[in-house]
């Protein structure tokens, strides 16, 4: 059954047509809830906020397509989780990492080397520090263009904000998130090591002007 289908069906009260939906929708919006919050419990519970909110809300579908119309509803569930997280104390930094190690799914390749998968480990741990230093709404923005890949008009569709604010945000965290990979320079790829010397360099030049 193709995905306007299954949309159709689900609308009209259908769950096994949702819950086929829920199947080809779980991981890519697991994979989103993770890199906003930072946190696998979080995004479970985000993913799993956000699944319920959309059944109820299918009344209320138009016609667009389903994947924005979802993950807006999953952005969403995320910034509701990010105010939780605001009126409960603080995990620390260590207990985040023994979590995130723990719970976090697995991505290892069989024909990975063991070295190369400890060095993907860590960068992918320095990516997300570096993007759970950001604010929410410029984390957000990062997550998905950069990493999901979404255009502009996607996000603004997404989480409401204008065209404009969705690329100028943008263009803030990835200046901040250029810097604070700086730190961990001997983690990147070597074509990304000269990038980010060139562009320091670059701006160091610029500013001598």
């Amino acid at each position: 059954m193709a995905e306007t289908q299954l949309v159709e069906a689900a609308r009209r009260g259908d769950l096994s047509a949702f819950n086929r939906l829920v199947l080809v929708y779980q991981d890519m919006a697991y994979s989103v809830a993770y890199r906003i919050l930072g946190d696998p419990d979080a995004a479970a519970d985000a993913t799993q906020e956000a699944f319920i909110a959309a059944y109820r809300k299918l009344h209320q579908f138009r016609g667009e397509q389903f994947k924005p119309w979802l993950m807006r509803i999953v952005t969403n569930a995320c910034y509701d989780e990010l105010r939780r997280q605001r009126r409960r104390p603080a995990m620390s930094l260590e207990d985040f990492h023994e979590t995130q190690s723990a719970e976090e799914p697995a991505l290892h390749s069989q024909t990975e080397h063991p070295e190369q998968y400890v060095q993907r480990s860590e960068l992918n741990a320095a990516i997300q520090d570096c993007l759970n230093g950001l604010p929410d709404d410029q984390r957000v923005v990062t997550v998905l263009s950069d990493i999901e890949g979404y255009s502009y008009q996607d996000i603004a569709s997404m989480t409401g904000w204008p065209v404009g604010t969705v690329k100028s945000r943008l263009s803030r965290a990835r200046g901040r998130l250029r810097d604070c990979l700086r730190a961990v320079r001997e983690l990147l790829p070597a074509e990304y090591r000269l990038q980010t010397e060139q562009a320091r360099q670059t701006g160091e030049t610029e500013q001598a002007l």
